[in-house]
């Protein structure tokens, strides 16, 4: 390791919000649990996580079934993916943002699992062999190893699709969501997918190999491979549990502190971490001529950066209450996180 990591105090903090009459992590710990005001309550994030992760991959496990139709080796390669675990990040960050302004899981849900066969769909074809040409992926296997690139490219396909059919199917929860939200949204996650967001970063992403990009450059490719969906889904969810203009403001702030600090980090983690802790390929980045934060700016920087990036999510977040204390703790799970 070639430069030292900031030490647990440095990363173990957030701002104090405005309304100190609701209760609030004033801090969060290294071990990823948030302190109450008071420092006597704490909110253990990896459990919340996990929990909320739970509840997501039941929905998605419904919502792609097992076939035995005539294309059933395209569900089990869908569901190969979909289902291999992970954090669920960006569907409980959704969930998250909806009840943070007093909205339910069920006004979300449906957007949740939209969210995430975005994110798998994107995964899968990143794998393939004409993209990153990785062979792991959540500790296993990537698609196309198990399936082939055809198989793999239309289980990312079908992966992109349904998930606007699962949007459109959220008007059939007992939740009433208006149809200007549901538009609204519908509108915002396409943006975000395609040739405006994460496919442009993507094509950014690959054109850049093998020429140094500015950190201005590098920032712009990453606020749309990775903190567009990031937007889309706090945005998102908000708006479907009811959310006013100005909240949906402060909580796009906070999802564009959090998706880049979540790439810096992630790029930390492919010098630092392991194969077995991430699940996937470190080194890969300098193995294939990428453009880093670290390879920009050095690994104290990228801390600096990342810890920077983190106190802002959390200043966005000071005119909300305690219900917002989930989304006070991901940012700086995703800080702190090793994996």
């Amino acid at each position: 390791m070639a430069e030292a990591k900031p030490n647990q105090a440095d990363r173990a903090r957030a701002p104090r919000r405005k309304a100190a009459a609701h209760a609030r992590p004033d801090a969060v710990a290294a071990n990823g649990h948030a302190i109450a005001a008071g420092g006597n309550e704490s909110v253990p994030i990896e459990r919340y996580l996990r929990e909320r992760a739970a509840i997501v991959d039941r929905a998605l496990a419904s919502a792609v079934a097992e076939s035995d139709a005539p294309a059933r080796r395209l569900f089990e390669a869908m569901r190969y993916s979909l289902l291999a675990g992970g954090k669920r990040l960006r569907p409980v960050l959704a969930l998250a943002a909806c009840e943070a302004v007093g909205g339910s899981l069920e006004a979300a849900m449906g957007f949740a699992c939209a969210i995430e066969m975005i994110h798998t769909y994107s995964l899968i074809h990143d794998d393939l062999p004409c993209m990153d040409d990785d062979d792991l992926r959540r500790g296993r296997p990537t698609n196309h190893r198990i399936y082939g690139e055809a198989i793999a490219t239309l289980a990312g396909d079908a992966l992109l699709t349904d998930a606007f059919w699962m949007l459109a199917k959220s008007t059939a929860t007992p939740v009433h969501l208006s149809a200007a939200a549901l538009i609204a949204t519908v509108g915002e996650l396409a943006e975000a997918a395609g040739s405006a967001g994460m496919v442009a970063g993507q094509a950014i992403d690959l054109l850049g190999e093998g020429r140094t990009m500015t950190v201005e450059e590098l920032e712009y490719l990453h606020r749309r491979k990775t903190g567009a969906l990031f937007i889309a889904a706090v945005r998102g969810g908000a708006r479907l549990g009811g959310a006013s203009e100005r909240q949906i403001k402060a909580l796009e702030e906070y999802a564009q502190a959090l998706g880049l600090a979540f790439q810096v980090i992630d790029d930390i983690l492919d010098v630092e971490a392991s194969t077995e802790q991430m699940g996937k390929r470190t080194g890969k980045d300098a193995a294939h001529g990428k453009n880093t934060y670290p390879a920009l700016i050095g690994l104290d920087k990228s801390w600096e950066l990342a810890r920077d990036l983190e106190r802002r999510a959390h200043r966005a977040l000071d005119e909300f209450d305690d219900r917002a204390d989930p989304l006070r703790a991901l940012a700086s799970f995703t800080v702190e996180r090793r994996l």
